[in-house]
């Protein structure tokens, strides 16, 4: 019963931690500008009717939805898409702003509009759609606005606000990220994936002409350069949970164990995050997803204490300043 009790006492402990905001309103921030980049982004390109508009209004498809909101509001008629539109672009710039006493109440409703857009057509969307409803359920939940905000400014007369806040946000924005990374690789299982197939998947997906930006047929000099590139992206998705552990091994860095110390020493968050923003950064330039890489890269300020990102902002003032 010792044991027992010692195990959730330290359980009740980690979620019970306060730290600077900044990590959560840097989230809050990239959220509300990734709301209104993609909603805007379609109204700038005309294609909310054809997207989200039933056939019988102007649209190019039956479409429906059974989401409370939408239903409630009267289907996929324009004033209702619009209608969400602009209810889910006020709140993602109330969220930009972290306004005070509203931020939190924003999040709710950008949460709510976004599910109830991004349920009409399934096929116009995909996985980066849930992160950001995801995302947006736990800004519901966190003290976002408590520093880099309208809000700090008001009580403080500052824009940062060191005051702690409850960390566990942060902590499920990383769970989020491994579990997206873990699962996706363990999905990919098709033969082009492996030495077997040819390690040709990304070579295919760069030239898929639904998804491609660019025209990227001179990638054919550089194959091999896509053959380890599918490798390497495979083994990081599918490894990437390891950085749960590496939280652990940082939290108990005084004990004895290689993994321990191999982490610790390396940093596998560096290692992992480079790789991704690489990957990240390839995807953006040269392929059409839509909010993915950028909603995705959100979820990487989790990865990093907020002391963490205090001491490099230190260091970039710095070097501004010697420069």
């Amino acid at each position: 019963m010792t044991q027992i009790s010692s195990l959730w006492s330290r359980w009740v402990g980690m979620w019970a931690h306060r730290e600077a905001g900044t990590v959560l309103a840097l989230a809050r921030i990239l959220c509300g500008l990734i709301i209104l980049w993609t909603l805007g982004d379609m109204l700038r390109t005309d294609t909310v009717m054809a997207t989200w508009v039933h056939v019988d209004h102007g649209g190019m498809k039956p479409l429906a939805s059974k989401q409370w909101l939408l239903t409630a509001m009267g289907g996929t008629t324009p004033g209702v898409v619009y209608t969400l539109m602009a209810l889910a672009m006020g709140a993602g710039a109330v969220l930009v702003l972290g306004l005070p006493w509203l931020t939190q109440p924003a999040a709710l409703l950008a949460n709510q509009t976004c599910m109830a857009l991004f349920s009409i057509h399934s096929d116009a969307g995909g996985g980066h759609d849930r992160l950001i409803v995801n995302l947006l359920w736990l800004l519901v939940f966190a003290r976002s606005a408590q520093t880099l905000s309208v809000s700090a400014r008001w009580r403080t007369g500052r824009w940062l606000d060191p005051t702690a806040v409850p960390a566990w946000p942060r902590y499920l924005m990383v769970v989020q990220l491994c579990l997206v990374y873990g699962a996706t690789g363990l999905q990919k299982l098709g033969a082009e994936w492996f030495p077997w197939g040819g390690l040709d998947a990304v070579y295919r997906s760069l030239l898929l002409p639904s998804w491609y930006r660019l025209e990227l047929a001179w990638i054919a000099w550089v194959y091999p350069l896509t053959q380890l590139a599918t490798f390497v992206s495979w083994w990081w998705e599918t490894t990437f949970p390891v950085i749960l552990l590496t939280f652990w091994w940082r939290r108990t860095r005084t004990r004895s164990g290689r993994a321990r110390a191999l982490s610790n020493r390396l940093d596998l968050r560096v290692i992992y995050g480079l790789i991704g923003l690489i990957m990240h950064g390839i995807l953006q330039v040269a392929m059409n997803l839509g909010p993915f890489s950028a909603i995705t890269l959100t979820f990487y300020v989790a990865l990093w204490h907020p002391d963490e990102w205090a001491r490099l902002g230190r260091r970039l003032r710095r070097l501004g300043e010697t420069g």
